[in-house]
């Protein structure tokens, strides 16, 4: 059974950094991804990591954002450098099944295993 557990939310002022970390139970062929969304909105995708390490950016967070997954660890990270107040959420860590030459996506219906989500809130 596929579990996913993410830590590290929090408040902080625009400008600061979190690290955001995700616990996976998971064999090493998933392809995995961070996701956030605000109350009213659909799941935005964040950044997303491939099985040998590719990865893929939202526009709204190049440069600012970085995604790490360490499988020695079981654990993906997501570290958030300069953040804006729309960089408030709910952040979840998902993974789904892919091939070794699978693109790295954004795409939330590409997943199909989602943590919980940890609550991030940037204020101005």
């Amino acid at each position: 059974q596929v579990q996913l557990a993410e830590s590290g939310g929090g408040s902080v002022q625009a400008g600061g950094s979190l690290k955001l970390s995700c616990e996976y139970y998971i064999y090493a062929n998933y392809c995995m991804g961070w996701f956030r969304q605000v109350p009213g909105k659909g799941r935005e995708g964040v950044a997303s990591i491939a099985r040998y390490g590719a990865q893929l950016y939202a526009d709204s967070v190049k440069g600012r954002f970085t995604i790490s997954k360490d499988n020695a660890r079981y654990t993906l990270s997501l570290r958030m450098d300069s953040l804006e107040p729309e960089d408030t959420g709910m952040y979840y860590c998902a993974a789904y099944v892919c091939s070794g030459s699978r693109s790295p996506s954004l795409r939330d219906d590409d997943y199909k295993y989602w943590g919980r989500g940890t609550q991030v809130t940037v204020s101005s």
